[in-house]
């Protein structure tokens, strides 16, 4: 049974990793797409406000 405990608490931890993983690919996306996703984010929003 304890082994049982071990195992759960080693998927948590996978998990966690996996998460953390996924984050600073995000980040790092973000700041080596930086201008691109600001410009986006621009147009988009002047095209949001010509609608109105």
């Amino acid at each position: 049974m304890k082994k049982r405990i071990v195992n759960v608490k080693s998927k948590k931890g996978m998990e966690l990793v996996q998460v953390a993983i996924l984050v600073a690919l995000a980040v790092a996306l973000g700041l080596i797409f930086k201008t691109e996703i600001t410009d986006f984010v621009n147009k988009t929003f002047e095209g949001l406000s010509d609608f109105n």
